[in-house]
């Protein structure tokens, strides 16, 4: 199947009419106050005829013009009080939780990835524009770009030597569908030859899962933790929250308030205490509970990486211990801002412990969205999740076809409108 038939089945699918409301424009938002203000005016033409009228009528029988005025306000209080109560019924309704559809999340990723596009998307369209064939000197400069978005060395060469057979074996001879090639080859260097690489491997009903989430500090990881609860939650499931990072100043309350605000039980212990002794807790009181699943905080100190590999040995062991084969899921937090650091940063932990899945936070925050690529490419560990945003649900699964498509949205919308016609 083509990338542009993938685009169309499956990324952009088709807005509800409520998202195509909230898609309003400037012209239309701008149109709707104009109607409004123009009321006003319709309201006043209105009364001055009306007075007319009394006037008129006054002569004949003031008494009887009294009592039509008197009713006329009457019928104007009305309004108002229906007016209101109509206002408040809009404000009272309960908010319901809508599935996102394939369109809406797909304009997630195109948000998100917005500050890469704008740097690399804009230089690549420049590109293209300059160079009129597909020559040696265009493949040079296109490597030098994705080198720029922190993409890697080797994920770079191998995209290069598959766009030049691909140019090669098609005998393209001009930059035109360029992007459509080059997207087409990104998705298929991520994902060569797995599949359901962002699925959790959640256990069947009834039984508990545990994620482990570890990561240095300040890269977004118990803010990560609690939008994973959210979103476990919204599908029905029962969460509770290990507060194992107790040597971090004001991690446990940072977690205790995300805790509740999303509704799920924190188990904790006092600054400073033992991870282990927070982990066996925190599986027997998700036992006792009947929880679905148990997210687990970590210590992130990496500067003393022996002690951190000593910690994370021990806390496995005692999860191990509790529950055979458990942790389920070990979570590294990345935070997409810092480039070729978060690489190496995967490279410590993965040394550390069997890290099974990369959650890249800030990944809306950076110019240089590419890092995603680097690490799946080199390290070989699936990108689980990506954060887009700081709302709760802006943690979305990753999907390698939406990140490709963000990064050439412009570029890839035009090519299919061309293919179209």
């Amino acid at each position: 199947m083509s990338f542009f038939k993938r685009l169309k089945d499956k990324l952009i699918g088709n807005p509800t009419e409520e998202e195509k409301v909230e898609q309003v424009g400037e012209e239309q938002a701008s149109e709707l106050k104009l109607e409004e203000s123009a009321e006003p005016a319709l309201l006043e033409t209105t009364n001055v005829e009306a007075e007319a009228t009394l006037e008129e009528s006054t002569a004949s029988d003031d008494r009887y013009n009294f009592v039509i005025a008197e009713d006329a306000q009457e019928v104007v209080v009305e309004e108002e009080q229906q007016q209101e109560v109509q206002e408040l019924a809009v404000v009272e309704e309960p908010v319901k939780e809508k599935k996102p559809s394939a369109w809406s999340i797909t304009q997630k990723f195109k948000a998100g990835l917005e500050k890469t596009r704008n740097s690399f998307t804009s230089k690549v369209n420049d590109l293209v524009a300059r160079y009129r064939k597909v020559d040696e000197d265009f493949f040079e400069e296109l490597e030098d770009l994705l080198l720029q978005a922190d993409v890697g060395f080797e994920t770079v060469m191998e995209l290069m030597d598959k766009l030049r057979f691909e140019v090669q074996r098609k005998n393209i001879k001009d930059t035109n569908g360029i992007q459509t090639i080059i997207s087409e080859k990104l998705v298929e260097i991520y994902e060569q030859g797995e599949e359901d690489l962002i699925d959790l491997n959640m256990q069947p009903n009834g039984e508990l899962t545990v994620i482990l989430f570890v990561g240095v500090n300040g890269v977004g990881k118990t803010t990560t933790i609690g939008k994973l609860a959210h979103r476990l939650k919204s599908e029905g499931k029962t969460v509770v929250l290990a507060a194992g990072d107790t040597f971090r100043a004001g991690a446990i309350d940072q977690l205790q308030v995300w805790g509740d605000r999303v509704g799920c039980e924190v188990i904790k212990q006092s600054e400073g205490s033992d991870p282990a002794a927070v982990m066996y807790d925190a599986i027997r009181a998700a036992k006792n509970r009947k929880a679905d699943v148990l997210i687990c905080d970590t210590a992130g100190r990496l500067q003393n990486k022996v002690n951190l590999m000593n910690e994370l040995e021990k806390v496995h062991r005692v999860i191990s211990r509790e529950i055979p084969n458990a942790p389920h899921e070990v979570l590294l937090a990345l935070d997409a801002t810092t480039g070729q650091n978060a690489l190496v940063q995967a490279q410590t932990f993965k040394e550390v412990t069997n890290v099974t899945g990369i959650v890249l936070t800030k990944l809306d925050g950076t110019a240089k969205g590419g890092i995603v690529l680097a690490i799946r490419n080199k390290l070989h560990i699936p990108v689980k999740f990506v954060g887009l945003g700081e709302k709760m649900d802006d943690l979305q699964p990753f999907d390698a076809e939406r990140y490709v498509y963000g990064l050439f949205a412009e570029g890839l919308d035009k090519e299919l409108q061309n293919s179209e016609e």
